[in-house]
């Protein structure tokens, strides 16, 4: 590998492109390529950073260091395996994965082959940048809310996999606990799920993409007060002893806060070089992924219930 690795994008649609623009401009490696079955939509791509564009995978792996999959969510776990076999290092948009099995191969094939993988769960970039992560205690209580109007991407997933799996990674690093038992109710577009963890932290989610409006927000309940940060607005009240805003204006500064996907691009690049773990490793993945699961069964599981019950009514 020379001192700046090939980058290759997988996938020329909006958060591809996001991608493309960090590695184009980064001086530690090199844009090389750009792959998507659309041809036209590759070849736009490729044309604005002056790079090569693929519809063939498997050329398209030849002779590169890294890709960076952001491709539909339904695609990751065979794009990602064939980009590992063929000794690439991987970046893989959340989630992983859409089951655990195949996120255990993947890491199990990086770690065969000396490879790093890394997973897009930008917002804990943002949530370690204003110290949130700091407490020396876990919240007794997490609400989280991210809901918003329907924009058509992603719908190739439920809205679990699509936008509550990022809540799951932070309330995982917030704990550090299991996961030990599920409700949940809902369909594609809006799910609610209450989660009982093994610490005794009680985790209320709700996600939608068929909301009027844009709310994304995580509040934390603990013994000495409250904290609660807007996503959306890039704000925070504390009424806990914790002193945020030590910190905190510099923080609001920082590449993690301003610009978390620039900010992920600068760890995979070094962990390439350093061959040391990212901050969001596949085995980070493989939990939300498989609490993702877990609450697509507990909602599932509801439905049928209702649904049988509906049946004996109606006989």
């Amino acid at each position: 590998m020379s001192d700046k690795p090939k980058i290759g994008i997988v996938g020329a649609g909006v958060f591809g492109a996001h991608h493309a623009a960090k590695y184009a401009g980064h001086d530690k490696a090199a844009l090389t390529r750009v792959f998507d079955i659309d041809a036209g939509r590759a070849e736009k791509l490729a044309r604005r950073f002056g790079v090569a564009a693929c519809q063939n995978y498997s050329k398209f792996l030849i002779g590169l260091d890294a890709v960076v999959i952001a491709a539909p969510a339904t695609r990751h776990y065979q794009l990602a395996r064939e980009a590992l076999e063929a000794r690439c290092h991987v970046f893989v948009e959340k989630p992983l994965t859409l089951c655990a099995e195949d996120a255990d191969t993947l890491i199990e094939l990086a770690a065969a082959k000396q490879l790093v993988i890394q997973v897009g769960h930008q917002e804990r970039y943002v949530f370690d940048a204003v110290g949130l992560f700091g407490r020396d205690r876990a919240p007794t209580k997490i609400n989280c809310v991210r809901r918003g109007r329907a924009s058509g991407r992603c719908e190739d997933v439920s809205v679990v996999f699509d936008l509550m799996v990022h809540d799951l990674d932070l309330v995982r690093h917030l704990t550090g606990a299991e996961l030990l038992d599920v409700d949940a109710i809902g369909g594609a577009h809006e799910v609610t799920a209450d989660l009982i963890l093994s610490n005794g932290t009680i985790a209320s989610l709700n996600a939608s993409r068929r909301a009027p409006s844009l709310e994304r927000r995580m509040t934390l309940t603990y013994d000495d007060g409250v904290i609660d940060f807007d996503f959306v607005k890039r704000a925070i009240s504390n009424s806990t002893p914790m002193l945020l805003d030590t910190g905190f204006n510099e923080a609001v500064g920082s590449l993690a806060y301003s610009d978390p996907l620039g900010f992920g691009a600068d760890q995979f690049i070094v962990a390439i070089h350093s061959g040391q773990e990212p901050i969001v490793t596949g085995r980070h993945g493989r939990i939300a992924v498989d609490w993702s699961q877990r609450i697509e069964f507990a909602m599932h599981k509801t439905v049928d219930i209702e649904f049988g019950r509906r049946e004996r009514l109606l006989a």
